[in-house]
């Protein structure tokens, strides 16, 4: 079991975690024609834009309440009630998502109050969803700011059921913030193999996939709709993927009575064994031909990897459910965990396969990794990187100098087997082939390259 442990360190260097704020703006671009507006000053908003920009390659819409000086001391009303009029005005979006920041979290705006006398007084808000969700910037992390979106969002959505109404074909699925667009796709490949109508809450699959729109539209692209939100409750199980959405699950059963089962990761053979075993129980569908040879397939590439795989010593840096898949994924593949650090304490990090679980930065990633083959971070480990000459495979929000990254695939075989070739091809590049001169003691080495010169 491992130990988690909390750095004392006086100052946060080249930072891992982000703002809560920005988690539960992205949670909210997963619902179709919506609009993320954050309560606060026009930098906490534009750097989460930049941020999505960067990593998606996309447009992102998401707006600001702008608050300033005067307007942090005397109350944000006004600002919000303007800022919620004008976004109506002009992008008439179905759902607007209000996040809070430090600013309004400290001045103590009474967000839900806010609401209410600004819905009463302004009749062009009528019809358009408003869900205001707390996340303040100094405290909680990404993926604590996307679980509490989606929270918000199905206590404030979801239809009571007046009578019990469940369709067995219809699942919801609760995916948390490490799984990429591209996993949603996979994923929804996989549960209409098994005759299942998935719904995802959040669904950047529609949103962020990278396509390009027919015409522009100065809200989300796609996603989830609102009316499938609230026909939430006549499903007939939630499948919540990673610890983090536990709450959110358990939340949507209390209201409606759906059932849930969480998985704690999809990324790995057992994973994906465990997923495949229970769509089949409660679809009552064996599963699909395509799957077993897609089981297969990932056998035989974990048969070819572990030669490269075997005894390497990994660092890995992340959300604390992305670093309990990718670090268990890892062992299973024959690595050592060298060093785990993370955002924030988790119940799922004592199961990770190392003594000791860090919640801190990047430069403790750095000053645990000498000696380490390969790093598993985001893009803002590529200095760590270079200074350990040390590959870096890049993983989570935000990857900014590679394309794709939004399309990822890590769960379900075919991205365990996606996994295999590319974390494998990076250590396979970065294996120093034996010379003539390695072959001999070290003391020999010099002397003896010098006399096979000479008599070359």
């Amino acid at each position: 079991m491992a130990k988690v442990t909390i750095s004392n360190k006086f100052c946060t260097v080249n930072p891992l975690k982000m703002s809560p704020s920005i988690g539960a703006a992205l949670a909210f671009l997963g619902v179709d024609n919506s609009m993320p507006l954050l309560h606060g000053s026009q930098g906490c908003t534009s750097f989460g834009l930049v941020l999505f920009v960067r990593h998606f390659r996309e447009a992102i819409p998401m707006q600001t309440t702008a608050m300033s000086e005067v307007a942090t001391v005397l109350g944000g009303f006004d600002n919000l009630e303007q800022a919620l009029v004008n976004i109506a005005e002009r992008t008439h979006p179905t759902l607007i998502g209000i996040c809070t920041t430090g600013i309004s979290e400290i001045k103590g705006d009474d967000l839900t109050g806010f609401l209410k006398l600004i819905r009463a007084d302004n009749p062009k808000l009528d019809g358009i969803s408003l869900v205001d969700v707390s996340t303040p910037d100094f405290q909680g992390t990404f993926q604590e700011g996307w679980a509490a979106a989606v929270t918000r969002m199905l206590e404030e959505l979801v239809d009571v059921p007046q009578f019990e109404t469940r369709l067995s074909r219809r699942v919801n699925v609760l995916p948390g913030c490490h799984i990429t667009p591209g996993d949603i796709d996979e994923l929804r490949d996989i549960f209409e193999a098994f005759s299942f109508d998935p719904i995802f809450l959040p669904d950047l699959s529609g949103s962020l996939d990278g396509h390009i729109p027919t015409e522009f539209t100065p809200t989300s692209l796609g996603g989830i709709s609102v009316e499938q939100i609230r026909r939430m409750s006549s499903a007939c199980w939630t499948i919540a993927i990673g610890e983090q959405m536990r709450g959110a699950a358990i939340t949507l059963e209390h209201h409606t009575g759906v059932p849930y089962k969480l998985f704690g990761r999809l990324t790995g053979l057992a994973a994906s064994d465990e997923l495949m075993g229970f769509l089949s129980e409660i679809s009552g569908v064996p599963v699909p031909k395509k799957y077993r040879r897609q089981r297969s397939q990932l056998i035989d590439a974990m048969l070819d990897g572990h030669f490269y795989f075997g005894g390497k010593r990994v660092a890995v840096a992340a959300e604390p459910d992305l670093l309990f898949a990718m670090s268990h994924w890892l062992h299973e593949m024959g690595c050592e965990i060298l060093a785990a650090v993370t955002t924030a304490a988790s119940p799922v990090l004592e199961s990770i396969p190392i003594d000791e679980v860090l919640v801190g930065d990047l430069e403790d990633l750095e000053l645990r990794s000498a000696g380490a083959d390969l790093l598993v971070t985001h893009s803002h480990g590529r200095q760590a990187a270079e200074r350990l000459q040390t590959p870096l495979f890049r993983i989570g929000i935000p990857v900014f100098d590679r394309l794709g990254a939004g399309q990822q695939v890590s769960v379900g075989y075919r991205g365990a087997r996606n996994l295999i070739f590319e974390v494998g091809n990076l250590l396979a590049a970065n294996v120093v082939e034996p010379t003539p001169e390695a072959w001999l003691p070290k003391h020999q080495q010099s002397h003896d390259l010098v006399t096979l010169q000479l008599v070359q």
